[in-house]
């Protein structure tokens, strides 16, 4: 049998040919075919306009017809930079804070702002500075869980727009000046010296109703003030063993306390 080398050529020809045919078929169908995982949706646009959001899932496109953009749909944590803000009560404060927040409708995610992440960002600083300065510095630092959701509040209603859910803002750090630190500590120190006062005020307070209650007592029960004088004789000798007590009953001194009182009522 006898093959001809032009036939030879001609078939290792067709075969290159229904190679690269194969070839690109197999790349139109890559880029035709996209496997979307269940946290990302594809905002697909068909000739500039748009078809919708796909996924999850395996997701067809018409290759060089459709643009497919993908979104992220899990929770986005955006740190908002240090923005130096004046309060009401005209004190100049540093502030930072971080925005939790996430694509609810990825179309308008993409179409209605073009990038959500940075127009978030800018939002969220502007916000803060407003907020902040709207308030005193006292109501600043007692109030941050009240201003976090004013924030939170305001910046969802505005990213609404954009298909943009804010789950939550929180302010991180607060730096004041040093002359307001030092301030503050003095404030500090002082409201405890009051408060220590007060206690020991209420202390002796308590300790006079007491003694009063008790004399009052010991004057309707002459045996109580008997009973007290020999304790007080048994703690004393308690603690100085080498001396030694002789208790004199009071009813042996007592008439002669009368006499002496009696005479100087006379005089």
């Amino acid at each position: 049998m006898i093959i001809d080398i032009s036939d030879v050529g001609s078939i290792i020809s067709g075969l290159g040919t229904f190679a690269v045919v194969i070839f690109f078929l197999i790349m139109i169908l890559s880029t035709a075919i996209k496997i979307v995982p269940e946290y990302r949706r594809i905002v697909l646009f068909r000739l500039g306009r748009l078809v919708g959001s796909r996924g999850p899932g395996i997701v067809f496109t018409v290759p060089f017809l459709d643009k497919a953009v993908t979104v992220d749909l899990r929770i986005l944590t955006l740190d908002v930079p240090v923005q130096e803000v004046i309060t009401k009560d005209n004190v100049a404060i540093k502030v930072n804070a971080v925005v939790y927040f996430r694509v609810l409708e990825p179309a308008k995610s993409v179409v209605e702002v073009e990038n959500y992440v940075v127009a978030t960002s800018q939002l969220a600083q502007t916000t803060l500075r407003s907020v902040v300065g709207s308030v005193e510095l006292d109501e600043v630092l007692s109030s941050r869980e009240k201003i976090n959701q004013e924030l939170q509040k305001i910046i969802d209603e505005r990213t609404d727009p954009w298909g943009i859910k804010v789950s939550a803002v929180e302010v991180k750090e607060l730096e004041l000046p040093e002359g307001m630190k030092r301030a503050m500590a003095r404030q500090a120190e002082a409201e405890r010296e009051r408060r220590a006062k007060i206690i020991a005020a209420e202390g002796e307070l308590q300790a006079a109703e007491k003694l009063s209650e008790a004399a009052r007592k010991m004057e309707a029960s002459p045996i109580t003030l008997q009973l007290r004088y020999l304790q007080t004789i048994r703690e004393i000798s308690g603690e100085r063993n080498t001396t030694t007590f002789f208790p004199i009953p009071v009813d042996l001194i007592q008439p002669f306390i009368d006499r002496m009182t009696s005479k100087k009522t006379e005089a």
